[in-house]
C-alpha cells in the first residue's frame, strides 16, 4: 500500500498533533521530539497500524497547542512516520513526511487522549502554466544570494518538481513566517499557490540584495 492509499484509508478517523510552531506541506520531512503523554500515546497508536497521522495548525491568533482542544485550521496535512526511535519513559524521536492535504469535516468523539477527526484528502489537479518556469526563474534568482550548498540544494528541487508540487517544495524550503505558511498549505488553487510562493520569494530576494553603490554624491 502506498502511503497515499494509507493516508486515504486512515482519513476516516484521521489522528492529529496539533502543533503552532510548524506547518506541514506535502513532500515535506519534519523532525519531532514527542514527550506529552497524549501524543506519545498517539505516536504509539499509529506505529502500532498505518503510521498516519496529521500535522495541524491551531487556528485563531490566541490558539495554542497547550490548551484542551484549540479548535483546528480546517486545511491540515496528513502525512506517514517515516523514521522512528523509541527513547526512556515512552517519548519517541520521529519523522513525519507530508503526503496530503487534508480538509477536516469534524472532530470525532474522544476515545483516546489525543484528537482524531473526519477529513478529506485533497490532492492537486494536473496543472500545466507559465507559473511554473516563472517560479524556476524567481528561485535560480534567489539561488545565487543564498550560501552555495542550500541554493543547489533548492535549485535541484525546484528543477525535479512541478506544479502544486513545485510550490509546496519552495513554500517548506523558503517561506518562513508561519501563517503565510498556513495560508499557502491552505490554498487548494495550484495557480494561485505558484503565484503566492513567487511573491514570497521575490520578497526574500529584496531583503537579501545589496544596495547598490550609487557613487559619491557630488
Amino acid at each position: 500500500m502506498t502511503a497515499l492509499e494509507r493516508v486515504e484509508t486512515a482519513a476516516s478517523a484521521l489522528k492529529v498533533f496539533p502543533l503552532s510552531s510548524v506547518v506541514l506541506f506535502p513532500g515535506m520531512a519534519v523532525p519531532l521530539h514527542i514527550f506529552e503523554a497524549r501524543y506519545r500515546e498517539l505516536v504509539k497508536d499509529s506505529l502500532a497500524g498505518n503510521r498516519v497521522m496529521a500535522m495541524s495548525q491551531p487556528a485563531g491568533a490566541a490558539a495554542r497547542e497547550s490548551a484542551a482542544l484549540p479548535p483546528l485550521h480546517p486545511i491540515c496535512c496528513a502525512g506517514v512516520i517515516a523514521w522512528h526511535e523509541e527513547l526512556a519513559g515512552g517519548r519517541y524521536n520521529i519523522v513525519v513526511r507530508g503526503v496530503a492535504r487534508a480538509r477536516i469535516s469534524e472532530e470525532l468523539p474522544a476515545r483516546k487522549q489525543y484528537r482524531e477527526v473526519r477529513a478529506e484528502i485533497l490532492g492537486d489537479p494536473a496543472f500545466s502554466g507559465p507559473e511554473d518556469e516563472q517560479l524556476r526563474q524567481t528561485v535560480f534568482e534567489l539561488a545565487g544570494l543564498l550560501p552555495h550548498s542550500f541554493g543547489q540544494t533548492v535549485l535541484q528541487s525546484a528543477a525535479s518538481t512541478s506544479g502544486g508540487s513545485l510550490a509546496d517544495a519552495m513554500a517548506a524550503a523558503l517561506v518562513i513566517d508561519l501563517g503565510r505558511r498556513q495560508q499557502l498549505l491552505s490554498e487548494l488553487d495550484v495557480r494561485r499557490r505558484l503565484l503566492g510562493v513567487v511573491d514570497e520569494v521575490g520578497e526574500l530576494i529584496a531583503r537579501l540584495t545589496p544596495p547598490k553603490d550609487t557613487g559619491p554624491v557630488n
